[in-house]
């Protein structure tokens, strides 16, 4: 009798799991991502505390997007009469406890994965100045913080929607940037200037941002990356 309960409830949890990545996007996403991850980290030889380490990291997100579920259904059930104020912020909430994990995530992903590389402040330094991939995802990483904090510190849209500065046009004139210091090839850096004009320009056609939200991002990013490589390459 016990051992059958012990089964319907392995079998419930498991519905439940597949539930959440049936109907959750970002869970899709995320399970997916893991499983690239620690085949990644399989590939370059992780030691056993360096893959515990990662599916740690891994099982924290995956549980608190299911939570992040759980809490919207929740409050789903509860107020289906009329909106409440604090419906809003249990959401919030619970969303927030994600996008914590998810920063702690891709931490200790960079962390462990760059750890594969001989790792001293001076030729660590050097090493991300001759390491593209080092680069790119510092420069985007930074103007991607500096865009979100200039949206929060300016009560201006969402951090990922609207408001000043325009992320799209920053993130993509950033990665202009990049290419034009790591390719050195005018056509090559023509044709990322056009398709970043043609983002920020879609930006302003469909209202999500005024020309000066678009022209206030698009010089964060390149102001931003350019004194990354200026600092660091």
């Amino acid at each position: 009798m016990r051992q059958r309960k012990f089964i319907e409830s392995f079998n419930a949890a498991i519905d439940g799991f597949f539930y959440v990545i049936k109907t959750q996007r970002n869970m899709r996403v995320h399970f997916l991502l893991a499983i690239l991850i620690l085949l990644l980290g399989i590939f370059l030889n992780f030691t056993p505390n360096e893959i515990m380490m990662l599916a740690l990291t891994i099982t924290l997100v995956l549980s608190a997007e299911m939570i992040n579920t759980v809490a919207e259904l929740i409050v789903d059930v509860i107020v289906q009469t009329e909106f409440h104020p604090i419906a809003r912020v249990i959401k919030d909430v619970s969303a927030g406890a994600v996008l914590v994990t998810a920063i702690n995530a891709v931490i200790v992903g960079y962390l462990l994965f760059s750890s594969k590389i001989p790792f001293t402040i001076e030729a660590g330094i050097m090493k991300i100045g001759q390491s593209p991939w080092h680069l790119t995802f510092i420069s985007i990483i930074v103007v991607l913080a500096l865009t979100i904090l200039g949206k929060v510190f300016l009560h201006s849209g969402t951090p990922l929607r609207g408001g000043m500065p325009s992320g799209h046009a920053a993130i993509a004139f950033s990665m202009w940037i990049i290419i034009v210091f790591l390719t050195r090839n005018a056509i090559v850096s023509l044709l990322a200037l056009v398709m970043a004009f043609l983002i920020a320009r879609h930006r302003i056609k469909d209202s999500i941002h005024t020309v000066l939200e678009v022209i206030a991002g698009a010089m964060l990013g390149i102001l931003a990356t350019t004194l990354i490589f200026q600092l660091l390459r």
